[in-house]
């Protein structure tokens, strides 16, 4: 992958995520899932700023999405 492209959604990405804390977590309502049309919920991660983050299988948005961490103790963040 092109190195400029990455610097540009490195940036893109830091501008959103950096300095923000996360207020809440949960997984989609019933209405959410469905608004989305898929068969599983994805965590869903609010932060301060109203900004609301969840996994999806692709960057389509075709399907809910596992969400992998380093911990050795929840390795993966399921969906349901």
């Amino acid at each position: 992958m092109n190195d400029k492209y990455v610097a540009q959604w490195t940036k893109k990405v830091s501008k959103l995520l950096l300095g923000k804390t996360i207020t809440h977590v949960g997984y989609m309502t019933d209405d959410e899932q469905s608004a989305f049309g898929w068969s599983a919920k994805a965590v869903v991660i609010q932060l301060n700023d109203g900004t609301t983050l969840f996994p999806s299988s692709d960057d389509e948005g075709n399907g809910a999405g596992a969400l992998f961490t380093t911990n050795e103790n929840l390795p993966v963040i399921p969906v349901i």
